[in-house]
């Protein structure tokens, strides 16, 4: 019997009870953007998921192929009819048993998806205010780097934000460097350098960040750099934007006292949109 709410029920009557997602973030997970009935950027979050499970020990079946990770999502979306635009999650986590240590590290997988009201990306014309969070520091570590179902820092920061009427909070590692924003990663415009934390500096390895840092070395007079980038640097930047995979870009338009321009985000969202196209 367990005491759930109040009420002493049946172990059985919640799956939670040894779910070890639930328990101690036993888990990891990926975020896709589907378009036309057609996973983005796929080829990038199977193998990001892959990378994932493996860094946390766990055991991959022998039929979680690309394939199967696309079928999967797919048909979850057919069947609920998304296929035009949406977003699913695919959560991956160790099966029951054990307390730290599992007594077993074969996975189950959980999906969910919602429709989106857009296909395209585009950039909405609004203000887009953020500070930084300091509460809690981002480690300099591979775990960072991986999408697991520990995000307290980005809940408490969120809510930070919620209380303090930002739209984002900006993360600092334990070196006190600018690292990634609540909601993805971070590019800085000085002059002509675009600018983004290496993943050594305890960001996510993120799939957006990969296709942005590809198409803007294809841009003329626009050096592309993974550099560390410190709080000052910010207040210095003529741009500043974060990317997801579902926004896309999504410009800074103030920063404490400081304001910035959209011309970079704007230009690197049509070119973005090209490759979408041609997907």
């Amino acid at each position: 019997m367990i005491n759930f709410n109040g009420t002493i029920v049946s172990q059985d009557a919640n799956i939670l009870t040894q779910n070890r997602a639930f328990l101690y973030g036993d888990a990891v997970f990926e975020t896709v953007k589907i378009i036309n009935n057609k996973i983005l950027f796929l080829e990038d979050h199977y193998f990001r998921l892959m990378s994932s499970m493996r860094v946390v020990r766990m055991e991959i079946p022998m039929n979680f192929t690309m394939e199967y990770f696309e079928e999967q999502i797919l048909s979850l979306v057919k069947n609920n009819t998304l296929v035009d635009s949406a977003r699913a999650r695919i959560t991956v986590y160790r099966n029951d048993g054990g307390y730290y240590l599992p007594q077993n590290n074969t996975i189950s997988f959980l999906i969910h998806a919602i429709a989106l009201e857009k296909t395209m990306y585009s950039i909405e014309q609004k203000e887009y205010e953020v500070d930084l969070y300091k509460d809690f520091y981002v480690t300099k570590q591979l775990l960072s780097s991986i999408k697991t179902t520990n995000k307290i820092i980005n809940i408490t920061g969120s809510i930070y934000a919620n209380e303090n009427g930002l739209d984002n909070c900006i993360l600092l590692n334990d070196s006190k460097n600018v690292v990634e924003a609540l909601q993805g990663n971070i590019f800085m415009l000085l002059g002509n350098k675009l600018i983004t934390p290496p993943v050594s500096e305890g960001c996510l390895n993120g799939v957006m960040r990969k296709q942005i840092l590809g198409l803007a070395k294809k841009i003329e007079h626009i050096e592309v750099l993974e550099d560390v980038i410190s709080p000052f640097d910010l207040q210095k930047a003529d741009e500043l934007f974060i990317t997801n995979v579902i926004k896309g870009i999504q410009p800074i338009t103030k920063y404490r006292k400081k304001e910035f321009t959209t011309k970079l985000a704007n230009v690197l969202v049509e070119k973005l949109n090209e490759v979408v196209r041609s997907v």
